[in-house]
């Protein structure tokens, strides 16, 4: 098995041995605390040039299968973990993990320290990284990691987002047509919503309010997605045009923040960002405490106490993060528009939040 090195800007390395292809990759490192659903994590266009951490110390036991891709591809830029399974065993896998990664090009470190170097991304924050199998000079790969752009500024929509529009069918009885704009959308998103009675139709990234408008949408809905939303001006444009018409208006983490700045908030990145499956959320219109999935590294900047003034009305932070009091949900008092930061559609879990998509059918219902 070939040796590997992982190398942070700041100079810290670990030394480890090569999992998936062999090669050389950068990105942002980050960590996700989710003990399941590494192959969501994996398929998810919103870890787009990000070098995944995993925090659980092993990763693979489940193989992998057809069903559990949240898209067509892998979109990690590296992946890290301590202990890779030797030998998938479930009922439902059709592979090996290792193999997955190797054939799609991932390159990949296992047998390092990773809660020493989750530590270290929560004291100094997410930073860019290098992981290498082909050069094992640590002081060489730090060189070229410092060479790579930041996560900060980055405009990463584009890069993700589906190249034509395509639908996904009602099941059942049809109720409802929303208009998807593709930032990084996950595939559990149209299935939620198609359970619902909702057929949805997803939009390239650049598509404009004509575009939306010729499907004659219920709801607009803002998927999640990669990237600095402080980049995204064309979906934000868009977002206001969606609230000038007073179309009914739901979106989810990139999208919250894409709404987040429509509504004239502004965008900060978090230090270290949320991801994983067990972070505790409370609803503030309900008073419950939701158990909830993240992935995000960057958050609105709104009063969490006070109802704000906007060119469309009177806005509130709906959903408040217990750990941190970041912002992860606004809601408009006027206009029919409500957003999360975090993802109901968690795949996997927990689902706690599944009520959401209830919540924006009853939105729709309401305007209709």
């Amino acid at each position: 098995m070939s040796k590997a090195i992982l190398v942070l800007e700041d100079g810290r390395s670990f030394s480890g041995t090569a999992y998936g292809a062999v090669g050389e990759t950068f990105g942002e490192a980050v960590f996700t605390t989710g003990m399941t659903g590494y192959q969501e994590v994996l398929t998810d266009p919103s870890f787009h040039k990000q070098v995944v951490v995993q925090t659980a110390p092993q990763i693979g036991n489940t193989g992998v299968n057809d069903e559990d891709d949240e898209s067509d591809r892998i979109w990690v830029a590296g992946y890290v973990v301590r202990d890779p399974a030797r030998r998938p065993s479930n009922w439902r896998a059709k592979g090996d993990l290792g193999e997955r990664l190797a054939a799609e090009g991932i390159v990949g470190i296992s047998g390092i320290d990773t809660r020493a170097l989750t530590r270290h991304l929560r004291e100094r924050g997410a930073m860019r990284v290098g992981i290498s199998s082909v050069d094992l000079d640590v002081k060489a790969l730090q060189e070229r990691v410092k060479a790579q752009p930041q996560m900060l500024g980055a405009d990463l929509s584009a890069q993700v987002t589906t190249g034509e529009r395509y639908t996904v069918p009602a099941e059942g009885e049809h109720r409802y047509t929303v208009a998807a704009l593709d930032l990084g959308i996950k595939r559990n998103v149209s299935r939620r919503l198609a359970a619902r009675g909702v057929t949805t139709h997803v939009f390239p990234a650049s598509s404009s309010i004509e575009d939306l408008l010729a499907v004659s949408p219920d709801a607009v809905f803002f998927s999640p997605g990669p990237g600095d939303p402080a980049t995204a001006d064309g979906p934000v444009g868009l977002a206001r045009e969606v609230m000038r018409r007073e179309v009914p208006l739901f979106g989810i983490c990139f999208g919250s923040q894409i709404l987040g700045r429509a509504l004239g908030f502004g965008t900060y990145k978090l230090g270290y960002g949320h991801r994983g499956i067990n972070q505790p959320v409370l609803d503030k219109t309900t008073g419950k405490v939701e158990v909830t999935s993240h992935n995000h590294g960057f958050a609105v900047n709104a009063p969490l106490d006070k109802v704000v003034d906007t060119e469309f009305g009177g806005v509130e932070v709906s959903h408040v993060c217990l750990n941190d009091n970041v912002v992860e949900g606004l809601r408009g008092i006027e206009v029919p528009a409500f957003t999360v930061q975090y993802h109901p559609e968690a795949a996997a879990g927990p689902h706690d939040a599944d009520y959401l998509f209830d919540r924006f059918v009853e939105l729709v219902e309401k305007k209709g």
